[in-house]
C-alpha cells in the first residue's frame, strides 16, 4: 500500500470527535497532561478527515500515535495486531529531538487488549484505578475523525474507567516497556496496529532493560517512529527463563525503526539455510475443531471454511472470557506492580511455553505469580489483522481528493483501487509506470539483504481517463529528436544544460553532447532554458516523438495496419451459431476500427479467410459484384493465392464484403468437417502481410485441438496425473518448438496474432498461445461456448479488441542511469537480444514488467532515474516514439526502502515470477520460492527496521502489511494450487493472461472485490463499501456481488427477503431463480435499476467483458464462488489468511534465530 500520504490537516486534537459521543475522553482535550513536559509546538493536527478513530475498543491498543513535535514518544510503533477495523496510517509530523518522558502518563479511556492470541495476561498492566472506567460499546464502528488521543498516552489493557489518579503510578510500570500509541495523535485503529507511515524517519529508541523507567529519548535527527507495524501475532514464545516477571522488565516492543545498523543485517547468508528447515508444501494446518487454542473466545462463529489458526499460538488468556468485546470487565484483582505491559497486544516473553515449539504446555500458564483460572480458548480474530478494505478505503479518503502531481523525485503514488488525476510535471503518470519501491537501495548489498525486488510495471500505452491530457506529439522535423550521443537517451527533463544552452549533459551516462543549432535556446538565471515550459520533453514526464525514416524499417516508412480476420468453419463452430454470429457482428463493428483523432475513417485495411482442414481466401475488391473465393489445400506450403482484393479499403468494398458475409454462414451450414489446422492458418495471415508489405494483426476464431494432417499438428497431451510430480511443468510448455519458431516470423513482420478461443474439451492452450503471447496478442476463451448465455461477453470481448488502440512492429528499450540496469523483462513479447523488447503489437492493455539489477553504487544525491522509450507504428501508419521517464529516491537505510515500496505492484511482479517459474520447476519449488523471499522480505524489516521486541510479535512494514494476504492468494491460485475442477488449458490461460496484466488487474484478480449488493444506496452513484472475502461476512439474508476482472458472481442467501427477489430477479422466490442467467432482467424499479449499474459500471472497468454468475446459497454452483473467498481456506489445500500469516510469523521467525 502506498503509504506516503501527505501529513493532513484533521481536526485539531481540542474539539470533540464525532462518532464518539457520551464516551468519556480523559485528558483528551489537548489539555495538558499532569506530568508530561509541554510540547513546544502544538499537537499534530490529527489524522485525516473523514477517519473515525474511537477509543479503540477496550482491550485494543491503539494504534500508535504519531509523536508532535517534542512530545513523549511511544516506542510502539509497531502497533497492536490487535485493533479492528485498521485503519490506515498516516504520515507523522518529523519529531526534533523529544525530551525523554515525564514520569507519568495518562491513559485513554478503557483499552481491551484483544489481541487473537492469549495476552501475557491482563494483569500485565497498569495498576487498576479505582474509578471505573467508562468503555465504549467495542461493536461501535470507527467512525472517522474521531478519538484523538493525549499527549502521550499509554493504552492499559483492562482498565475500564478514567486513568489513574495518579500519573506518577504509571511512570513505574513504562520502564522497559512500550506502552501502546503513546503519542501526541491518535493513529487510526490499527488493524495490526501499524506505525505511521512510510515515510517516517526511523526512531532509535533503545529501551533500558534495567527497569530505570526511562526510555532514551530520540535524537532530532532519528525522528518518530517508522510506520512499521507490529503486528502483533505473538506466535509463540518458548518459555521466559528468569527471575518471575515482578522483578524483571522485558524490553518490549518498541515501535518504530531502530535505525537501522547500517552494515550489520540479514543478508540472505546470515540466514540458516532453509533447506534445514524443510517447509511444508502447505501451510500446517490449524487445530482442528476440537483442539483448542488459547484466548478468549470472539464473537463471531468459527466458520467451517476459516478453521481456527495453527495451535502456534500463545497461551491462554487467563481472566474472564469476554464474549467479542462485551461482557463483564475483567475480574477486579489489582494487576501485579511491575509487570511488564505487553504493548500490541502481543504477549511479550512472559509465557509459558507454546504448543509446537518444544516444552510441555503446562495446563496453565507460568504467569509468574498471577491469580486467575485459564480461560475458554479463542482463535486469532480475523479483524485484528491487516485487512485490505480498510487499507484501500483509508487511501481513498486520504488520497482520492487530491490530484497527484508528479513533480516530485519519487513519490509514491495513491493505490490503484483509488480514483485519483494526475498532473504531469517532469516524472510519467503512474498509469504509465509502477514501481516495486520509490526509494531503492543505494547498494547491490543492501538490496540483497532486503530481498525486496526492484521492479517497473509499464503500460506505455495505458488509456487515460478524460480529463488528463493525452502524451503531446512533438515533431522535430527531418533532424528527429535529441538525443545523447552516447548512450541514446531521449531528450527529457532531467537533461542538464550547461555552457550557456549550447551544450547539455546527460542524465543517465553524464556524456556531455553539443545542442543542435536548430534546438539552442538560452539559459535563464537558474540554469533553465527560457523555452522550458513550451517544449514537453523538457518539462512533462511523458510524450510522443514523430520518427524520422530513420527509425523505419528497410528505411521506409510503413503502410496502414491491415486487420485479417480468419474464422473456423468446422462443424463445432457451425453447430455453435458461433460462426453466424461473428459474420454478423463484423458487419457493424469494421465500420468501429481504429483511426486517428482527427480521420475520418481508419486507414486500416481488412481480409477474410476461413478454414477447417483446408483455407479459403476472398477476393473482396470494390469492382466485383459478389466476392471470389479461393481454396488452398496444400497446407504443407502455405501461400496466400490472391494479392490485389484479398487487403482493402472497408468502405470501398462494403457491400462485396456485406454479401461475404452473408454467404459464409449457408456456405458452410451443412459441413461435416470436424478436423482443423493451425499453424498454416497463422502462416497465411503472415505471408499477406509481407506481400502487403505492411504490420497487421490477426484475429483468429478456433474451436479445436488442431489435429489435422498439417505443420503444427498437434496430439491430446492432457494429463492431470502430472499435477504435483516434476512433470508437471510440461503441461505449460509447448508440445513442440514449431510455434516458437512461427512467432518469431510473426515479430519481424509486425504480425500480431488475436486469438478467440471457444473449446468443448483439451485444446492444449499452452501451445496454442504460444504465437499470440510473443507477439503481443491476447487470447480470449470461452470453455463449452453457448450462443445465448456466452454471446454477450464474447461480443463485447471483440468489439473492444478490435477498437482499442494498438501501437504495430513495436519495440521498446528501458535506459537506466549509472548504477542500475534491467536485467529481467516479463510479459507478452519477443526478444531477441537482451535489451530490446519487441512486440508485433502493443496495446492500450498490455504491460511489461522490468526488474533492475544494481551494476554500480548509486548516490542519495542524484537518485536513479528511468527512460522508457516505445518506437511504434500507430493505426494509421505513422511511426512514433513514445517516451516515459521517472526519478526514483536512492536510500541507505533500509527503513527508508521499506517505507517507501508498493505491495500491489510487488505482488504484480511476485505473480509474473512465479508464473514463468511453473515453466522450469516444479509447482512446489515456486511456492516454497515465493514463502521464503516474502519472508526474507519482512525479517530483514524485523531485523533491522523495527524496534527489538520478543519475539513472539508479528511486525510488518506500514507499507507491505497486506503483502502476506496477498501473497496467499498468489500461492491459492490456480495456477499454482490448481483444484479437482481446474482443467490443464485454464491453469495455461490463466498463467498467460496473468504474464501481461497490469497493476489494478492483478490487485482485484487475486483479491477480488466483494459487494453487498443490498447495501447499496439506490438514490446515489456510488458502489456499496466492499467487505472481506471470507464466507463469515456473508449473511443469509443479503446479496452480494463479487467480481475479479474474469467473472462477477451475484450470490443470493437463502433467506433474502422475496420482495428483493421479485425487483431483481423478476420471480417470486429464492427456488424459482435460475442458475442459467448470464445477465440480471431488465425490470423497472430502483434496486433492479441500481444493481445493472453497479454491474455496468465494474464491466467499464475491466479490460475483458466479465461473465456473469448467478449463485444461490447452498447450490452446487457455490463452490465455484467460494473459490473465490480467498481469506478462507480453500478446498484445493490453500490456507486461511489467519493460518497463513501464522505460518508466515513462524518462516520470519526461523530466519531470525
Amino acid at each position: 500500500m502506498s503509504v506516503n500520504q501527505q501529513a493532513h490537516t484533521g481536526p485539531p486534537y481540542g474539539q470533540p470527535q464525532p462518532g464518539y459521543q457520551g464516551y468519556q475522553q480523559p485528558a483528551y482535550g489537548g489539555q495538558p497532561l499532569p506530568g508530561v513536559p509541554q510540547s513546544q509546538y502544538g499537537a499534530y493536527n490529527g489524522p485525516m478527515p473523514g477517519y473515525q478513530q474511537p477509543v479503540p475498543p477496550q482491550g485494543y491498543f491503539s494504534s500508535l500515535g504519531f509523536p508532535s513535535k517534542g512530545s513523549p514518544v511511544s516506542l510502539n510503533s509497531d502497533t497492536s495486531s490487535l485493533a479492528p477495523n485498521f485503519i490506515g496510517s498516516l504520515r507523522a509530523p518529523p519529531t526534533s529531538g523529544a525530551p525523554p518522558p515525564a514520569s507519568g502518563v495518562s491513559l485513554p479511556s478503557g483499552h481491551l487488549t484483544y489481541s487473537q492470541f492469549g495476552h501475557g495476561d491482563v494483569q500485565n498492566g497498569i495498576p487498576a484505578s479505582a474509578a471505573p472506567m467508562q468503555r465504549p460499546p467495542t461493536s461501535q464502528p470507527f467512525l472517522p475523525g474521531s478519538g484523538p488521543t493525549p499527549v502521550s498516552q499509554t493504552s492499559t489493557f483492562q482498565q475500564y474507567g478514567p486513568p489513574p489518579a495518579s500519573v506518577q503510578q504509571l511512570s513505574n510500570h513504562m520502564a522497559g516497556m512500550t506502552i501502546g500509541s503513546t503519542s501526541a495523535s491518535a493513529p487510526p485503529p490499527a488493524g495490526l496496529g501499524y506505525g505511521p507511515p512510510t515515510s517516517v524517519p526511523p526512531v532509535s529508541g533503545s529501551f533500558s532493560a534495567t527497569g530505570s523507567g526511562l526510555y532514551t529519548p530520540y535524537t532530532a535527527s532519528q525522528g518518530p517512529p517508522p510506520t512499521s507495524v507490529s503486528q502483533g501475532l505473538p506466535l509463540a514464545q518458548p518459555p521466559f527463563p528468569g527471575p518471575p516477571m515482578s522483578t524483571q522488565r522485558l524490553p518490549a516492543q518498541v515501535p518504530g525503526f531502530a535505525p537501522p545498523p547500517s552494515s550489520t543485517g540479514i543478508g540472505p547468508s546470515s540466514y540458516p539455510p532453509t533447506t534445514g528447515a524443510p517447509r511444508p508444501p502447505t501451510i500446517p494446518g490449524p487445530p482442528l475443531p476440537g483442539q483448542t487454542v488459547a484466548g478468549p473466545p470472539t464473537s463471531q462463529p468459527n466458520h467451517v471454511s476459516s478453521p481456527p489458526p495453527p495451535s502456534t499460538m500463545p497461551g491462554p488468556h487467563p481472566g474472564p472470557p469476554m464474549s467479542g468485546l462485551h461482557g463483564p470487565p475483567p475480574p477486579t484483582h489489582p494487576p501485579q506492580p511491575g509487570y511488564q505491559m505487553q504493548q500490541n497486544g502481543s504477549f511479550g516473553q512472559v509465557r509459558g511455553p507454546q504448543p509446537n515449539y518444544g516444552g510441555a504446555y503446562p495446563g496453565t500458564p507460568n504467569y509468574g505469580s498471577q491469580p486467575g483460572p485459564p480461560p475458554p480458548p479463542k482463535r486469532l480474530d480475523p479483524d485484528s489483522i491487516p485487512s485490505p478494505i480498510q487499507v484501500i478505503e483509508d487511501d481513498r479518503s486520504n488520497r482520492g481528493s487530491e490530484p497527484f502531481v508528479t513533480g516530485v523525485r519519487g513519490q509514491v503514488p495513491p493505490l490503484v483501487t483509488t480514483n485519483f488525476l494526475v498532473k504531469d510535471q517532469g516524472n510519467a503518470s503512474p498509469r504509465y509506470i509502477r514501481c516495486t519501491s520509490y526509494n531503492i537501495p543505494c547498494t547491490s548489498d543492501m538490496a540483497k539483504q532486503s530481498q525486496v525486488p526492484l521492479a517497473a510495471v509499464i503500460k506505455p500505452l495505458a488509456t487515460l481517463p478524460p480529463e488528463e491530457t493525452l502524451p503531446y506529439l512533438v515533431d522535430h522535423g527531418e533532424s528527429g529528436p535529441v538525443r545523447c550521443n552516447r548512450c541514446k537517451a531521449y531528450m527529457c527533463p532531467f537533461m542538464q544544460f550547461i555552457e550557456g544552452g549550447r551544450r547539455f549533459q546527460c542524465c543517465f551516462c553524464s556524456c556531455v553532447t553539443e545542442v543542435p543549432p536548430h534546438y539552442f535556446q538560452h539559459l535563464d538565471h537558474t540554469g533553465k532554458r527560457v523555452d522550458f515550459y513550451d517544449r514537453p520533453e523538457l518539462s512533462l514526464g511523458s510524450y510522443e516523438f514523430l520518427a524520422t525514416v530513420d527509425y523505419c524499417k528497410n528505411n521506409k516508412f510503413p503502410s496502414p495496419p491491415a486487420f485479417i480476420f480468419m474464422i473456423d468453419v468446422s462443424y463445432n463452430a457451425v453447430k455453435s451459431g458461433l460462426v453466424r454470429l461473428i459474420c454478423e457482428e463484423l458487419k457493424s463493428l469494421l465500420d468501429y476500427l481504429p483511426r486517428e483523432g482527427n480521420m475520418e475513417e481508419s486507414a486500416i485495411r481488412v481480409g477474410f479467410v476461413t478454414y477447417n482442414k483446408v483455407l479459403h481466401f476472398y477476393n473482396v475488391k470494390s469492382s466485383l459484384a459478389q466476392p471470389q473465393m479461393m481454396v488452398v489445400s496444400d497446407v504443407a506450403d502455405m501461400f496466400v493465392p490472391l494479392l490485389d482484393g484479398f487487403l482493402v479499403n472497408v468502405n470501398e468494398s462494403r457491400t462485396v464484403i456485406a454479401s461475404l458475409l452473408d454467404q459464409i454462414p449457408e456456405m458452410f451450414a451443412d459441413t461435416r468437417e470436424t478436423e482443423t489446422v493451425f499453424a498454416p492458418v497463422i502462416q497465411a495471415g503472415l505471408e499477406a502481410l509481407k506481400a502487403a508489405e505492411c504490420a497487421g494483426k490477426l484475429f483468429i476464431f478456433h474451436t479445436s485441438l488442431p489435429i489435422a494432417e498439417a505443420p503444427g499438428k498437434l496430439k491430446n497431451r492432457d494429463d492431470r496425473k502430472l499435477i504435483n510430480t516434476d512433470k508437471e511443468k510440461t503441461l505449460f510448455q509447448p508440445q513442440t518448438s514449431f510455434y516458437n519458431n512461427l512467432a518469431k516470423d510473426c515479430v519481424a513482420q509486425g504480425c500480431c496474432v488475436d486469438l478467440f478461443l471457444f473449446p468443448n474439451q483439451y485444446l492444449d492452450v499452452a501451445t496454442l498461445g504460444v504465437v499470440p503471447y510473443q507477439t503481443g496478442g491476447s487470447i480470449y476463451k470461452y470453455a463449452y461456448f453457448q450462443l445465448e448465455t456466452d454471446q454477450d461477453r464474447f461480443l463485447n470481448d471483440l468489439r473492444r479488441d478490435v477498437q482499442k488502440e494498438v501501437g504495430f512492429d513495436a519495440v521498446m528499450r528501458v535506459r537506466t542511469s549509472t548504477g542500475i540496469r534491467a536485467t529481467d523483462f516479463f510479459g507478452a513479447f519477443y526478444m531477441s537480444n537482451t535489451t530490446d523488447v519487441e512486440m508485433a503489437g502493443l496495446d492500450c492493455d498490455k504491460t511489461i514488467t522490468v526488474e533492475f539489477k544494481h551494476d554500480d553504487k548509486l548516490s542519495e544525491d542524484s537518485g536513479a532515474l528511468l527512460q522508457c522509450a516505445l518506437l511504434y507504428t500507430s493505426c494509421a501508419g505513422q511511426r512514433r516514439l513514445r517516451i516515459h521517464n521517472l526519478s526514483l529516491n536512492c536510500c541507505t537505510q533500509l527503513a527508508d526502502l521499506y517505507r517507501n515500496c508498493e505491495t500491489d505492484t510487488l505482488i504484480n511482479y511476485l505473480a509474473k515470477y512465479a508464473y514463468r517459474g511453473v515453466l522450469s520447476s516444479p509447482v512446489k519449488t515456486v511456492r516454497d520460492a515465493l514463502i521464503n523471499q516474502c519472508a526474507q522480505i519482512l525479517a530483514c524489516y524485523r531485523k533491522n527496521c523495527a524496534s527489538p521486541s520478543s519475539a513472539g510479535q508479528l511486525i510488518l512494514p506500514e507499507c507491505m502489511k497486506l503483502l502476506p494476504v496477498y501473497l496467499n492468494c498468489v500461492l491459492k491460485s490456480d495456477v499454482l494450487q490448481p483444484g479437482p475442477e481446474v482443467t490443464t488449458d485454464d491453469r495455461a490461460y490463466i498463467r498467460q493472461l496473468v504474464t501481461s496484466m497490469d497493476v489494478a488487474e492483478t490487485n482485484v484478480f487475486f483479491y477480488p472485490r466483494l459487494l453487498p449488493l443490498t447495501k447499496a444506496d439506490v438514490d446515489s452513484d456510488s458502489l456499496p463499501a466492499a467487505i472481506r472475502n471470507s464466507e463469515e461476512r456473508l449473511s443469509k439474508g443479503d446479496i452480494y456481488l463479487l467480481e475479479n476482472g474474469l467473472n462477477i458472481f451475484v450470490w443470493v442467501g437463502v433467506n433474502v427477503q422475496q420482495g428483493l427477489i421479485q425487483n431483481l430477479f423478476g420471480v417470486s422466490s429464492f427456488s424459482q431463480i435460475s442458475n442459467a442467467l448470464s445477465t440480471l432482467p431488465v425490470l423497472e424499479n430502483p434496486f433492479s435499476k441500481k444493481v445493472r449499474s453497479i454491474v455496468g459500471v465494474l464491466q467499464v472497468q475491466r479490460s475483458r467483458y466479465m461473465k456473469l454468475i448467478v449463485v444461490k446459497q447452498e447450490d452446487k454452483l457455490e463452490m465455484l464462488f467460494k473459490h473465490f473467498l480467498v481469506e478462507d481456506k480453500s478446498l484445493s489445500g490453500g490456507a486461511s489468511y489467519v493460518d497463513f500469516l501464522c505460518h508466515m510469523h513462524k518462516e520470519i521467525r526461523q530466519l531470525l534465530s
